[in-house]
């Protein structure tokens, strides 16, 4: 089982594109500074990838 991805908001969605604005929505964020917890899939995978440069991303338990 693969470890869930820690998904925060660092940038606004302020004068984005809507399908940005969305993705941002999916991913449980919509306000600078919020942070969601998601399960790795292929359709978080494509959102993540459609507003990379508004977000940052790390893997849930990175120690031992």
């Amino acid at each position: 089982m693969t470890k869930p991805w820690i998904i925060k908001q660092v940038k606004s969605s302020h004068g984005r594109m809507r399908r940005q604005r969305a993705s941002l929505v999916g991913l449980g964020l919509g306000r600078i500074g919020k942070v969601s917890t998601r399960q790795d899939s292929a359709a978080i995978r494509g959102m993540i990838a459609k507003v990379r440069h508004l977000i940052s991303i790390e893997q849930e338990g990175g120690g031992s």
